[in-house]
């Protein structure tokens, strides 16, 4: 089934700050399975950011490529997520629906030192 994918916009208020370094993305928890993109099988890693503006802060968990990691990646960096995008999801876990939105770049840049 294919998925909805949403652009999301970046306005130049906001800044982006690494809240962690990338961590290696588990498809499953009880094999150790790695996730992988479908198209290029590269692993994935996920780095959560804190996007901020007009005064409020969100926290996000973004999926990406290995490849879309910059060098020096460290928390407390300003990042900028390239080709952002959100991606709605549904389903039913023992019983119970579980719903969200998962955030996914094609990669990370580096956009300044951190205060």
């Amino acid at each position: 089934m294919a998925m909805s994918r949403i652009r999301v916009a970046l306005l130049p208020s906001q800044v982006w700050i690494a809240g962690t370094e990338a961590t290696l993305k588990i498809k499953d928890m009880e094999t150790g399975e790695i996730a992988r993109d479908r198209d290029s099988g590269e692993s994935l890693y996920t780095v959560t950011v804190m996007l901020m503006e007009d005064g409020r802060a969100e926290i996000l968990k973004i999926t990406l490529p290995e490849s879309g990691l910059p060098d020096g990646l460290k928390a407390g960096a300003m990042v900028k997520p390239l080709d952002l995008v959100a991606i709605p999801w549904a389903r039913v876990q023992k019983g119970q629906l579980q719903d969200g939105i998962a955030f996914r770049a094609s990669s990370l840049e580096l956009a300044g030192a951190a205060a």
